[in-house]
């Protein structure tokens, strides 16, 4: 929701939100002022470095990352450097990237302007977090990437950090804010802290999974070799049906991965104090769409055809309000957390 009065830039970011991502777009409204525009700014940012990452491929991608970097901390100049950094970026897209992700990353001057404009406390937060994120990505691609493809990582301990740079940081974003943001949750900050990696990680880990064949149609892979080659699969055999027993048997292993590392993110959000339930319903949302989403990929070997497996919207509408009831309770929401997790495989996806 726009608010009244509010700066062309602020409602640029909130415009474009829904755009680019439709579940934070459900929760990121529900944290309080200036949280949810901090937020907002904030994702759109790592949304800029990830269209670069996915979009952007060729010898520019690293200096573009480093640039985008270097913008997030509002040095000398940065208006005009940041309009530069469009005319140099757009040429490097795809023909295929999609429409809203071009034009956020056109709009790159003005998520900076809305940025510039947000409380001085939040920007080394999210300095820090799109530093780390593009220096990250840019290792990945050093490190694994051929012409532009990604043929599986080395092993787990690869696969998670590389979940570490595209989300672990953006938890120990999360985290930073918060803390600085409610006395209450910075009463709690050491075991916040502690698991805030954990957050970030098993959300990424659940969309590599969900989106394994369109990542393979993109020639990514991010699933570990190792693991692969144990149930004798490569990248190249994934998705391929005479192979499907063995790569559902490989899903149904990550898959645990995943949730232990799901179980740790919600103590996580059960750690927030009950009194900022803004804060608890932003964490509990993706989670409990997470938890489904595992459900669906689990024994499901359509999640390997081409056709993504979705969910209906008013199973989704469903849990946001169940969430939102029991909020408050750390009983209930270990109940429903229980519940969800017990679902029957290969039932259906968040979308």
């Amino acid at each position: 929701m726009v608010a009244t009065g509010e700066s062309s830039g602020a409602s640029f970011c909130r415009t474009q939100l829904p755009r680019v991502s439709r579940t934070f777009a459900l929760n990121i409204p529900l944290l309080p002022e200036p949280l949810d525009l901090t937020v907002t700014v904030a994702y759109l940012l790592c949304r800029i470095a990830d269209t670069l990452e996915d979009e952007a491929p060729g010898a520019l991608q690293g200096g573009l990352l480093d640039e985008l970097a270097d913008l997030t901390e509002l040095g000398r100049d940065w208006d005009s450097r940041a309009r530069s950094f469009v005319l140099r970026a757009k040429p490097t897209l795809r023909a295929e990237t999609p429409v809203a992700e071009a034009e956020l990353l056109a709009g790159t001057p003005t998520v900076l302007e809305t940025l510039a404009s947000l409380p001085s406390w939040v920007h080394p937060h999210i300095a820090r977090c799109v530093r780390s994120m593009t220096g990250g990505m840019k290792h990945i691609q050093q490190a694994y990437a051929k012409q532009g493809r990604v043929d599986g990582l080395p092993d787990l301990q690869a696969t998670f950090l590389y979940c570490y740079y595209v989300a672990g940081v953006v938890g120990e974003m999360l985290t930073g804010l918060f803390i600085d943001a409610s006395p209450a949750v910075a009463a709690r900050r050491a075991p916040l802290t502690q698991r805030a990696l954990a957050f970030g990680r098993a959300l990424q880990l659940t969309n590599i999974l969900k989106d394994v064949r369109e990542d393979l149609d993109r020639g990514i892979c991010w699933l570990p070799r190792d693991r692969m080659a144990a149930h004798g699969l490569e990248p190249a055999t994934l998705a391929l049906p005479a192979h499907r027993m063995h790569a559902v048997e490989l899903m149904h292993e990550l898959v645990a991965v995943a949730r232990r590392e799901l179980e740790v993110a919600f103590e996580y959000s059960l750690t927030l104090p009950p009194e900022e339930p803004g804060l608890r319903l932003f964490c509990l949302y993706p989670l409990f769409f997470a938890v489904l989403t595992l459900n669906a990929v689990e024994g499901n070997p359509a999640v390997f055809d081409p056709e993504p497996v979705k969910m209906r919207r008013e199973s989704v509408r469903m849990l946001m309000l169940l969430t939102q009831e029991r909020v408050a309770s750390d009983v209930a929401l270990r109940q429903l957390y229980a519940d969800c997790s017990a679902a029957p495989q290969g039932a259906e996806a968040v979308w």
